[in-house]
């Protein structure tokens, strides 16, 4: 099946090995450089007229999904399902009604108001080239929230779609008022990275490092550590009375291969053997509990169940 290219920026990204979106980091330079930081809470390009937001409730609990951009991927095997043939991934999209030249994914991070908190989960890419990001500030505005309201950062990993969002273009704390929290073992990497000095520098009297698996606030965060993807990278639960949330983060990148293919091999995943496994287990849980499940880069707004199909399972989104 012939395959039409994407722009010679994104194509130039992904051949460099640059970490486009959550590639396995060679360097944190990817996530903030020091000289000029790519993460940014302004957007790279004007913001639509119309941010787009979608308000949800997790039992009393006010949410809304953030719209902060999307990410084209080649589909040439070299990203998502590395060593399959063409052949059986042309075959899998297509039956899922999707383009075989071009995997699109969307970046949403998760507002939720908890009483007088006001948590986000993930800041988006900023201004990141290998991205059309940059949106959230919009988004967080047409929620009716502002930056400096936000008392909590829940980070799942350090990809740039990921933290990219939490400083300025001139490399200040966009979110001033709010804690970040991330894993002890992230925190760790992250720091031990040259290229990401600049960040470092500017959250680390706002960073609270947990252990994996952590409590985080009582009743209505909990961290759920899935392991393989970066070196702490975590999921989390959001729980109001009996209803809970089930934010992924990386666990599944995209809604038809990740999900219907757990086993296929992703370049994005630092040890993919591990995040294979875990991703199973995470999506097992998921479709075993019927927990509802947030997807940061499904289809916009990335909110919906994983049930049980064949040798792996498939992602029913919320109509």
């Amino acid at each position: 099946m012939k395959r039409t290219h994407l722009s010679l920026l994104i194509v130039a990204a992904l051949a460099a090995a640059t970490l486009p979106a959550c590639s396995k980091p060679e360097s944190a330079a990817n996530t903030a450089p020091a000289a000029a930081p790519q993460a940014s809470a302004e957007p790279a390009t004007p913001a639509p007229a119309a941010a787009e937001v979608h308000r949800f409730k997790i039992g009393a609990l006010d949410a809304v999904a953030l719209k902060d951009g999307d990410i084209d991927v080649v589909n040439d095997e070299k990203t998502f399902a590395i060593g399959q043939s063409a052949q059986d991934v042309d075959a899998l999209l297509s039956a899922a009604g999707q383009p075989t030249d071009v995997l699109h994914l969307s970046m949403q991070p998760l507002l939720v108001r908890s009483g007088a908190k006001v948590l986000l989960f993930d800041t988006g890419a900023a201004d990141a080239s290998f991205a059309r990001g940059g949106r959230l500030p919009a988004s967080l505005r047409e929620a009716g929230v502002e930056p400096s309201q936000v008392t909590d950062i829940f980070i799942s990993h350090q990809h740039q779609d990921h933290v990219g969002g939490l400083l300025t273009r001139e490399g200040k704390l966009a979110f001033p008022n709010a804690t970040v929290h991330l894993s002890a073992p992230e925190w760790d990497s992250l720091k031990g990275d040259q290229g990401a000095a600049a960040l470092v520098a500017a959250i680390t009297p706002k960073v609270a490092a947990f252990e994996p698996g952590a409590q985080l606030i009582p009743g209505v965060v909990t961290a759920v550590a899935v392991d393989g993807h970066t070196p702490g990278h975590s999921a989390y639960e959001i729980a109001s009375g009996d209803q809970r949330l089930l934010y992924i983060g990386d666990t599944a990148h995209h809604f038809v291969i990740s999900v219907q293919r757990p086993e296929w091999t992703v370049q994005y995943d630092g040890d993919a053997p591990l995040a294979q496994t875990s991703r199973r287990a995470l999506l097992q849980r998921a479709a075993d509990g019927k927990l509802r499940v947030y997807a940061v880069h499904f289809p916009f707004p990335g909110l919906g169940h994983v049930q049980a199909k064949g040798e792996g399972f498939e992602w029913v989104p919320e109509r």
